[in-house]
């Protein structure tokens, strides 16, 4: 399956956000981020399958079972564009 994942840069680190599992980890480099982020797939699920709770956070999140119950689909969210909104934030003294 492809997930969507967003890497940004924060400073000097990579964060890697997958919106549909609703997960985050981050790395030194961009490499490093993507290393993360596919281990962190792989704990997160088991933890979840573990636990017994896998269907319930993937219903939760959004997903929809498929083809009589034995897949699963992406949530209907699509990321449509970031933009730069102007806002005036107070400054305390």
């Amino acid at each position: 399956m492809n997930l969507p994942v967003q890497i940004i840069k924060e400073g000097r680190v990579f964060v890697a956000y997958c919106p549909v599992l609703d997960i985050a980890t981050q790395g030194d480099t961009y490499e490093e981020a993507q290393k993360m982020f596919n281990e962190l797939v792989r704990v997160f699920i088991d933890g979840l399958i573990e636990r017994g709770t896998f269907e319930k956070v993937f219903l939760d999140l959004g997903w929809k079972k498929a083809y009589r119950g034995k897949r699963w689909e992406l949530p209907e969210r699509q990321f449509i564009s970031e933009i730069h909104q102007e806002i005036n934030l107070p400054c305390p003294t």
